[in-house]
């Protein structure tokens, strides 16, 4: 793991939440930016919550579910998600931002991660050639074994946060969008 990786990896929450303050700052939400931002933040929301019911942690290496599109649905659930609240807020500087942040926290992350499971996992070599990093295929790969979703998997992720915090960013974006 690079130095930076380690940083990233550690100050990826945190940021997160000081880009809030920013992100509310510059925000100048419409009706009309509101829903189209959901388009993205929506599905963001559920591919993140289809991910989290399918990943065991440490424990084995997740192949089904969302994980028989792509390796890594959570980041690509964060970036849908990104991407909608930038459309909500209607200012390109937050835009910005977020791909300036996904490429220096999340690129790094995804990285270690990664050489993590090559470490743990024998079998993640074959993964990582039948299925993308981030850009899902159109189909599942026939061979990832189907397990279905778990609701424990998601409580115990926590995952339920991400909707929580979401709920609290268009609310706060409503509001806004009233008083302003």
């Amino acid at each position: 793991m690079t130095r930076w990786s380690k940083i990233a990896r550690r100050i990826r929450v945190p940021l997160g939440f000081a880009f809030v303050v920013f992100y509310f700052w510059l925000a100048r939400p419409t009706r009309r930016s509101l829903f189209l931002g959901l388009i993205g933040i929506l599905p963001g929301l559920f591919l993140r919550a289809m991910a989290s019911g399918h990943v065991r942690k440490n424990e084995a290496l997740a192949t089904s579910g969302p994980y028989a599109y792509t390796r890594n649905p959570l980041y690509l659930g964060s970036l849908l998600m990104g991407i909608g609240f930038a459309v909500a807020a209607r200012n390109w500087w937050i835009g910005a931002a977020l791909v300036v942040m996904f490429f220096a926290i999340y690129v790094p992350v995804i990285r270690d991660e990664e050489g993590f499971l090559r470490e743990k996992f024998p079998e993640f070599e074959e993964y990582a050639q039948r299925v993308p990093r981030m850009i899902p295929r159109i189909t599942p790969h026939a061979e990832e074994k189907l397990t279905a979703f778990s609701w424990e998997l998601y409580l115990k992720h926590r995952e339920w946060n991400a909707l929580v915090g979401a709920a609290g960013v268009v609310a706060g974006l409503a509001v806004k969008m009233m008083v302003c």
